[in-house]
Parts: C-alpha cells; structure tokens; sequence
C-alpha cells in the first residue's frame, strides 16, 4: 500500500465504507440506542403513474426484440440516480458505527425459471457515477443472462452450499464468528464480494411473478440499508377538477430504510427525487451524477435548499 492510500485510509475505517465520526451526536449514538439495523426499519409506499414509464419505453423497444427495456431497468436506474445525487442514502451502520459507503452497488434475485422447482441466483453489480440507463440496462441484462445458465452458480450460493456440508454445531461456531467479524468489516473479501446484503440497494421486482408491492424487512448480516420492492401494474383512479373520474397505469413501490443513517426530510426529497425521474424518464440518460431541479417551485418548505442546490450546480 502506498502512502498515499494509507493516508487515505484513516484509523476506524473498512474496506467498503469511510467512518463517519464528525457526525451530530445524536446520530452517532443511535447506533449504540438501537444497535439492529432490522430494529430500525422506516417504510414508504409510493405509488407511480406509470403513463410517463410506458412512453418512454415505447420509444426505447422500437425495433428492439431481445433485452428490452422494462419497468425494472427504468426503476432501477432512477434508484441508482437518486442514491447517487443524496449520498446519504447510501451509508451504513456496522459494529456502532456509520460509514458512507465507497461505492454504489444493486443486488436483486434472479429466477433461472418461472417454475416451483427452478432455483435463484443472487445478481451483484457496481455503478459508478457516470452510470445513466443505458448502461445499466446492459449491465443487467448481461447478469441476468449469466445467472440464468443453469451450470452457473453465485459465488454467495457457492460458500452457503460449503458451509451446510459443516456440522451443525460447527456451523453455528462458524456463524458466531462471521458475525463478529462483519460488524468490524472483516469478514473475508471473497466470502461476500457478491452478497446481495452488502450492496447499497437490494430491488426485488415482484411484479414480474404478479404480485403486489409490500413491506420487506431489512438484514442485520451485512451493510444494506436499502430495500426496494417494484409491485405489479394495475389501474387506480384519477380524479379531475371537474369531478370526473378516470382511470390511470400504476404500480407500488415499497422501500424499506435505516432510518438512523438520515433523517425523514432527507427522505422526503429523496423520494420526490425519484417520483420526478419516474415521472420524467429522459432525464436517465444522462450520467447519475448530472444534478436535476426537482424541488417544487411552489413549496415554501423546500425554498431555501432549492436555492442552495442551484448554487452549488
């Protein structure tokens, strides 16, 4: 190691994550209050018209007949935007520490085929901040396809598959272990360099086997703070001014969050931040790291940091 990077490295810090510890001491101490990520699960239920989606994506699939493009990629790549634009949303508690993580990460379960019997596979993928749809929605596609071969088996299902072989009670002292070591960020690099609980956002899109969205816990093994579950499309009202009622495509989103990496203003414009992509697709294709005006005009709420925000673009 360098001297550079040793500096770089300063004392408390992991291999995935910087320590936090100028942070106000209230939010240093909840990890000590509340010390179980899943102790500390906070859940939003959005609803997104899904009108402005489905253009987009008419347009993206003209002439296409492999890999299109689906409600998954366009989620997804908003996810990946908003995570990237508001970094606190991808940081982490371990071992009564925050750290903001050092890069961004999506995991999400493959079926290798819609059948009872067929098994998953467990996709990882990192994004860097030039990211935008596209590459995404290549990188996904690529992984997808590879899990989906039934000869291939993910490096987290390789070590599971080892470790059941071990007796139970070596099992259980083998697991101890593990969980010491994950809360001091020393669990083995090639142990879960493709664990889904240590990515940045784990998606679930349980519309694609038609059910509806709800609430999905959060892990204390691991660095997730993050869980997004993608519902199915189905029609819900619309009222007008003049009191007529319609009908309009929308599915759910639930996303499940550590509530002790931020606070719920934070969370709020988060969300807003990722109701106006979904809202406004073209503005995926430009890199993650392109800022966006999506602050109300109108709200005297959001005011002071729309003018903040437009300054420091």
């Amino acid at each position: 190691m360098s001297k550079a990077q040793k500096e770089k490295f300063k004392r408390g810090d992991r291999f995935d994550g910087v320590w936090l510890n100028k942070e106000p001491a209230m939010n240093q101490f909840m990890a000590y209050l509340y010390p179980n990520r899943a102790d500390n699960e906070a859940y939003i239920n959005e609803e997104i018209d899904l009108r402005p989606i489905e253009a987009y994506l008419a347009e993206k699939n003209e002439g296409r007949t492999t890999d299109k493009y689906t409600y998954f990629h366009v989620i997804c790549s908003a996810v990946v935007k908003a995570f990237t634009l508001r970094p606190k949303m991808n940081r982490f508690i371990s071992g009564n520490r925050m750290y903001q993580r050092k890069y961004l990460s999506v995991a999400f379960v493959v079926k290798k085929k819609f059948s009872d019997r067929s098994e998953e596979g467990l996709a990882f993928r990192k994004f860097d901040q030039d990211a935008n749809i596209d590459k995404l929605h290549d990188d996904l596609c690529e992984e997808i396809h590879t899990q989906r071969k039934e000869s291939n088996v993910d490096n987290s299902t390789y070590f599971m598959e080892k470790l059941l072989k071990l007796p139970r009670w070596v099992l259980r002292l083998v697991m101890r272990v593990l969980f010491r070591l994950d809360k001091k960020g020393k669990v083995p690099y090639d142990l879960i360099k493709d664990d889904p609980n240590y990515s940045s956002i784990f998606l679930t899109n349980l519309g694609s086997i038609d059910l509806s969205s709800g609430y999905h816990h959060l892990s204390n093994w691991g660095t997730c703070s993050c869980f997004v579950v993608i519902g199915k499309r189905h029609l819900a009202p619309e009222c007008h001014p003049d009191g007529s009622v319609t009908t309009r495509p929308v599915l759910n989103l639930g996303v499940t969050l550590d509530e002790r990496i931020a606070d719920g203003y934070y969370y709020s414009k988060t969300m807003k931040l990722v109701k106006h992509l979904l809202a406004n697709p073209e503005l995926l294709e430009l890199p993650a790291s392109a800022e966006v005006d999506y602050l109300p005009e109108d709200d005297a709420r959001f005011a002071i940091d729309r003018k903040l925000e437009k300054v420091a673009v």
